[in-house]
């Protein structure tokens, strides 16, 4: 017995400082962990309303690609704050984003081959499939793309895509483009050179010359140096989100393999082959983010915990529970490798144990987050938890809502809004699939089966604003001015009328999803276009 389970549910690898456990850890409920801070009420409006610090998730990551970060969800909140037109993002043009719209490639499948790919048109299919590749690298590596923008106004929206704890700290305009070197035109393996550091200088403020050795949140520390209307002295960020440390473990599910951090996982050149923070590694690299948060001049603090990987639909769990009442079955795989196929020492996949001790993993992040939080309001800050791996624990379909006898005390499903309940089939965290008739099921998750759908950052957008009422923040009309009283709700009939992989998937998403299996066997499109490890 060791940690309260079996042996025998402990994977041999794991490391002594992981508490393996068998339930996950009850969510924060009371995003002020009950310890009441005082404002000055009086206090001037600071000039930034909105300042998001984070990776793919704050950056608006969708089926492979940064593309519309007009609909990531610090974008969301800022429209519903009545300020959008003042939140400054980075913009991705070319064919789908960086560094691989899978939505986009399938549409253009879709488009010269119909909604079914027959076996004699696969030769031609992978021609036009990598065509379709070799254009996106052109864009990014030689064309308009390659030229980031010269960002002189610091963006609101500083989540890049792949980034760590690590990264957050480090990495800055200057060293990005150092790491970019000559390109290559790879006729075989057509996928964007470097595209994590192409995408972090569309962030990163790159002028004047000495704003490029700011790294996130030196530019976040900066926009709070700005001050408020009429008080330069004054807080610069009325609300300040950071949303950091999925990257941390989320290589156990994009890569399927589980290899715990070691000497070198503080350095950016040599922490690319862990794929999981062991928990001290994890609350090291955390604090040093955490005193440069404080440096930070924000009236309101909002820290993201991680979400449980393992729940993401790109990595499948294949075959019954491991025993009943246990939320994990006894191998994870990719979505489209059915049951019947599967092959343990073939198929690349992880072990309900490995499994188990990646999200046991992952409570002790947020355990150490929700610590920061504690301390920094113990001493008169305005921090709040949002816990984001409680939200995604109640819309996990497979593990919970399918299984009611793995369901651990505390949890209750997660009221969708009435808009998207409406939907047929109501959206749900399975990999998305469909056919001729539209979608027959997920919603909540993109085509690269980690990153929501625009209805999914909606969703998370709500929660955000959510904290931010409790926290007293004024949301306005979209005519800035004119204040907004009661619930303040996010616009899903705006998002929905944006979402097309919820109102018009593309036809190739049927049964097994035999397509993006082929485009993963052939194009390789898991590793090219999730960001882990930039």
């Amino acid at each position: 017995m060791s940690n309260g389970i079996p042996d025998s549910m402990r994977d041999p690898a794991t490391p002594d400082d992981v508490e393996v456990t068998d339930q996950a850890r009850a969510p924060v409920e009371d995003p002020t962990l009950g310890i009441a801070v005082a404002l000055d009420p009086d206090a001037p409006a600071p000039v930034n309303r909105l300042v998001a610090i984070g990776d793919s998730l704050t950056h608006g990551f969708q089926s492979g690609a940064v593309f519309n970060t007009d609909l990531s969800y610090p974008a969301i909140v800022a429209y519903e704050l009545g300020w959008y037109d003042r939140f400054r993002r980075p913009v991705y043009g070319g064919r789908g984003g960086l560094p691989l719209n899978v939505e986009f490639l399938l549409r253009e499948l879709e488009r010269r081959f119909g909604d079914k790919l027959d076996w004699w048109e696969l030769p031609l299919a992978l021609f036009h499939a990598r065509q379709f590749m070799d254009e996106v690298e052109d864009y990014w590596e030689r064309g308009p793309g390659s030229r980031p923008p010269a960002v002189t106004g610091i963006n609101h929206a500083l989540g890049i895509y792949g980034w760590d704890l690590r990264d957050a700290l480090d990495r800055t305009w200057a060293s990005c483009a150092a790491r970019l070197g000559q390109p290559k035109d790879d006729v075989v393996k057509q996928v964007v050179e470097n595209d994590g550091m192409r995408a972090a200088m569309y962030v990163l403020p790159s002028t004047p010359e000495s704003a490029r050795s700011l790294s996130v949140l030196g530019a976040a520390k900066a926009l709070g140096e700005q001050g408020a209307d009429g008080d330069p002295g004054a807080d610069g960020i009325e609300t300040l989100v950071v949303m950091l440390g999925s990257n941390n473990a989320l290589g156990a599910v994009t890569e399927l393999r589980v290899a715990w951090s070691a000497d070198g996982y503080d350095d950016v050149a040599r922490k690319g082959g862990f794929t999981v923070w062991r928990p001290t590694h994890f609350a090291a690299e955390l604090a040093k983010v955490a005193a440069k948060v404080r440096q930070i001049r924000a009236r309101h603090v909002i820290w993201g915990t991680v979400p449980h990987v393992t729940i993401a639909p790109l990595a499948r769990g294949v075959g019954a529970k491991v025993q009943p009442g246990s939320r994990y079955f006894p191998y994870y795989t990719r979505p489209w490798v059915d049951d019947r196929r599967f092959n343990a020492r073939q198929d690349p996949c992880i072990t309900a144990a490995q499994a188990r001790a990646v999200d046991s993993a992952i409570d002790q992040y947020n355990q150490a987050i929700v610590e920061v939080v504690r301390a920094a309001r113990g001493a008169g800050r305005d921090w709040y938890v949002l816990d984001i791996a409680g939200l995604l624990d109640r819309v996990a379909a497979r593990r919970y809502l399918d299984d009611p006898l793995a369901r651990p005390p505390w949890w209750t499903p997660y009221e969708l809004p009435a808009v998207l309940r409406r939907l047929s089939p109501v959206p749900d965290s399975r990999f998305l699939q469909a056919g001729p008739h539209g979608r027959g099921s997920g919603g909540l998750f993109s085509l690269d089966g980690v990153h929501p759908t625009t209805i999914g950052y909606g969703i998370l957008a709500q929660e955000l604003i959510n904290v931010m009422r409790l926290a007293g923040v004024t949301f306005r009309l979209g005519d800035g001015r004119t204040e907004r009283t009661g619930l303040v709700t996010v616009d899903f009939e705006r998002l929905l009328r944006r979402d097309s992989l919820v109102n018009a998937p593309p036809r190739f998403l049927g049964t097994g999803l035999g397509v993006l299996g082929w485009a993963d066997e052939n194009l390789d499109v898991v590793k090219r276009t999730l960001p882990f490890g930039s």
